[in-house]
Order: C-alpha cells, then sequence, then structure tokens
C-alpha cells in the first residue's frame, strides 16, 4: 500500500511519529558532540556545543515542518475555501482544485462534490428565478418607459432628502448644476433651507405645497411642487420649469432605488457595504509614472451596493497636452488625433471629481489612478479625499496573498467575462472591475465584513502588496 492509500488520520500520526524521531536523534547528536568537545576541551564547553546544536537543530526542523504545513495544509485549506465562498456567492464554473488538497484526505473530493450539488441546485432554482425575473423586468421597463414619456420632471426623494428616483426631464433639469444621481443630496441641486422649510408644511394627509428654490450654484431657479407619499416614507417633487427638450446625454430611462427610501441615516463607514454608493473607475495614460505621465482617458460607473446604476456613467478622453507614446497607444488604441480638442485633464477632473461626489472610490491597484487625480488635486481647486476600495486588495484578502491578482486573473477567478476589444479600454476595464467588485461583496460580508471600516481594516494588511506591485 502507498502512503497516499493510508488514511489521513493515520498519515497524521506518522507524520509526527518521523518528526519525534528526527528531534530525538537532532538532540542525540548534539549530545554526542557535546561530549566529544568536552573531552578535548573542557565541560562548559561540551555543554555550550551541544546547546548550539540542538537550538540550529530543532529550529531547522521547525522550520521544515513549517513549510510541509503551510504547503500541504494551509495553502489549501486557504484555497479550498475561497472557491467555495466563489461557488457559493458567485456560482463560478471553476472546480474546486482537489489535487493541492490532495494531503487533506477525503476533505477536497468531499467539498467538490457538495459544491457540485449546490451549483445543480443553485442553477434549477436560478432559472426559475430567471423566467419571472425576465417577466417582472419586462413589466418595470414598460412602466419605466410609460412614466419617462410623461411630460413632468419627477424627484422622489427620502426623509433625509436624498434622490431615490428621478425621470429623464429631472435629469436635464438637475445636471444643470451636478450630475444627477441617486442617493445624492437634494442640497446639491437646491438651496436646502427653503426645500425644507417648504418640507415641514408638507403633511402626509393635506395637498401639495410649492415653493421657489435656487439652484445650488445661484444661477438657476427652480419652481417646485412637493408632494406627500400615500403609505411610504419620502416625498415627490415636480419641477416646474425644466426644460422639457432634452439634450441627447441626458435622454436616460427613469433611474430609481425605492429601497433608498427605508435606508437609515448613519454615516457612510457604519452602513452596510451594500447600502454604500461606489463609482469604480478606470484611466488611460501616457506611461506608468504617476509623477511624471498624464491622463488621456478616464472613465467610470457608479453603482448602489453591487448594483450598477442604469445611466450613471463618466467616460471621457484627455488631452495631455504632450504626444502619446506609440507604444502606449498600442496597449489603449487611443492616439493624438483622437484626444486633439478634448479638455485636458483639470477640466475633466473637476468634472469627473462632481461625478464622484459622496461616493466610496473603487479601482484595479488604485494608487496607480488616484496618485494622477491627487497630484492635479490643487490644481483642480478639489480635494481626493474619498474613501477608497481596491480591487488588488479586495482580492488579497478573499483568496490569499500567494495568488495572482491581475484583472485579468480576477475576472477569470470569478467567472466575470472580459471581452478582448474592450481590455485596456479604461469603460472596459471600469465594467470589469465593477463586476468583479459586485461578485467580491457578498464573499467579503460572508467573512463578516459588512461596513467600509471592517473592509478597509483588513485591506491594510495587505498593503504591502501594492507597494510591491508598483
Amino acid at each position: 500500500m502507498t502512503v497516499a492509500g493510508l488514511s489521513l488520520r493515520l498519515r497524521t500520526f506518522l507524520f509526527f511519529a518521523l518528526m519525534a524521531t528526527l528531534a530525538v536523534l537532532i538532540c542525540a547528536g548534539a549530545l554526542w558532540m557535546g561530549y566529544a568537545r568536552a573531552a578535548s576541551t573542557s565541560v562548559i564547553n561540551g555543554f555550550v556545543t551541544a546547546g548550539l546544536i540542538a537550538s540550529f537543530g530543532l529550529v531547522a526542523l521547525c522550520t521544515a515542518i513549517w513549510r510541509l504545513f503551510d504547503e500541504n495544509i494551509a495553502r489549501p485549506v486557504e484555497q479550498m475555501a475561497a472557491g467555495l465562498r466563489a461557488r457559493t456567492h458567485v456560482t463560478a464554473a471553476a472546480e474546486i482544485d482537489t489535487q493541492a488538497a490532495r494531503h487533506l484526505g477525503d476533505l477536497g473530493p468531499a467539498a467538490e462534490g457538495l459544491a457540485q450539488r449546490f451549483s445543480a441546485a443553485s442553477e434549477d432554482t436560478a432559472q426559475a428565478v430567471e423566467a419571472e425575473t425576465a417577466r417582472l423586468k419586462s413589466e418595470r421597463d414598460r412602466l419605466a418607459a410609460l412614466l419617462s414619456d410623461i411630460p413632468l420632471a419627477m424627484v422622489i426623494a427620502t426623509p433625509d432628502h436624498r434622490i431615490a428616483l428621478y425621470d429623464r426631464q429631472a435629469a436635464a433639469a438637475l445636471s444643470q448644476t451636478a450630475p444627477p444621481r441617486l442617493m445624492a443630496p437634494l442640497a446639491e441641486y437646491f438651496d436646502i433651507t427653503s426645500l425644507t422649510e417648504a418640507h415641514a408644511h408638507l403633511s402626509p394627509d393635506g395637498g401639495e405645497v410649492t415653493c421657489i428654490a435656487a439652484g445650488r450654484d445661484g444661477r438657476m431657479t427652480f419652481a417646485l411642487r412637493l408632494l406627500p407619499l400615500t403609505g411610504a416614507p419620502g416625498y415627490l417633487i415636480i419641477i416646474e420649469n425644466a426644460e422639457a427638450d432634452l439634450p441627447p446625454e441626458a435622454a436616460r430611462p427613469l433611474v430609481y432605488d425605492l429601497g433608498l427610501m427605508d435606508e437609515t441615516g448613519s454615516s457612510g463607514d457604519e452602513r452596510a457595504l451594500s447600502a454604500l454608493p461606489y463609482v469604480v473607475f478606470d484611466s488611460e495614460t501616457t506611461g506608468l509614472l504617476v509623477h511624471k505621465d498624464e491622463v488621456v482617458q478616464i472613465a467610470g460607473l457608479r453603482m448602489l451596493g453591487n448594483r450598477p446604476v442604469p445611466g450613471e456613467e463618466f467616460d471621457m478622453l484627455v488631452d495631455p497636452g504632450r504626444p502619446i507614446p506609440p507604444a502606449s497607444t498600442r496597449v489603449h488604441g487611443i492616439s493624438d488625433e483622437m484626444v486633439a480638442g478634448a479638455p485636458d485633464f483639470i477640466t475633466t477632473g473637476r468634472a469627473f471629481h462632481r461625478f464622484t461626489s459622496g461616493a466610496v472610490l473603487v479601482a484595479h491597484n488604485a494608487p496607480f489612478d488616484i496618485g494622477f487625480l491627487r497630484r492635479y488635486g490643487a490644481r483642480m481647486d478639489v480635494a481626493w479625499d474619498h474613501p477608497v476600495l481596491d480591487t488588488v486588495l479586495l482580492s488579497s484578502v478573499l483568496f490569499g496573498t500567494t495568488e495572482v491578482h491581475t484583472l485579468d486573473a480576477l475576472c477569470d477567478r470569478l467567472g466575470v467575462t472580459l471581452p478582448e476589444e474592450d481590455r485596456h479600454t479604461a469603460m472596459g476595464d471600469a465594467r470589469a472591475t465593477a463586476a468583479a467588485f459586485a461578485a467580491m461583496l457578498p464573499m467579503l460580508q460572508a467573512r463578516g465584513m459588512t461596513t467600509l471600516d471592517a473592509v478597509t481594516a483588513e485591506t491594510r494588511k495587505h498593503s504591502r502588496l501594492l507597494e510591491d506591485l508598483n
């Protein structure tokens, strides 16, 4: 019978019996050499020699045990746990590596069998849910299209005066002050004093309340009608003097998340990860030196928890003010002709800062992309003090530091499709990063990291990975 054919418990016993035997032999050898040393010099020299030899021998033995344990027990267990989480929360198609867990006895095959049964059950459930979801989505999209065609600019606000719904007419009106965004405070668009005074006169059983509110920038004045919502928290705002002739970029569908109506007013770091607003972004540059090179494209998309918000995207080319090296163009496909006439990075950065207001920034190898923004922060006259999450570090937390954490490897691990034609474009990489981030959020929560503070504290333990990467 081969060693592999022995039971796990017997192999464990034999392993520790071997270690005990080696420890005894090391001590015996050290005593013999100490005795020989004492015979030729002095007794004290013999004892010192024996102690040193035994110490070095036992340290070497413990180091060998640690290496064997790490390679055959700790790492396989970590990989298996990560694989099971991926199969549970992401339904990734990749199989659990039972070969890596071959020294764990029947644990690897048992885990793979359990994962296969879970995947089969999940697939049956997913098919039933998909059919019902498709029907509900069709009805929802039809209703959203009908509401968007109504010639009113409507906003539904939460009790703490944040946006939970806006239609395309409202998007056109709001965009004249700041980018329209779910969960954005109404104070970014209107004089909040006028609005809150009108809201204070709004009775759940009463009629509408009208008010005139100046725009946040002071350039516009809005005539607003406030109406209570029957049986729901929050209130409805109709913007009377919104422009009906919409610019193409404002012609978005109805955007909403009525779950925001029930959110508590806790601070961002204390709210659940699934309740936070995120902007996942990426940039393309003239090179890899943050202190020297320039940005040629920046793109991002907003998410609420692990759900992208339709229409809330930012994608702009940037004139770097210098020729783009041919080697860089071969990577991202952006040429000097494409950026001719584009705004400079200071103008673009200010617009991107307004788009990211109130959100947690998410990027893959974030120090690189955020480094460019912070380098120009003073000239943009903005502070890039957003909370930041890095998908490299999140991958390290979930899958271990010894795994590969490139965007391609992460997407492959999580079953995220990364179209080749979109690779190394700012929006393409941002969407891939967003999909990977959305897949990792439930895995983080399953590990007990349910708040931004908890995740940030855990990623700090892996920050050396980014130092080595950059």
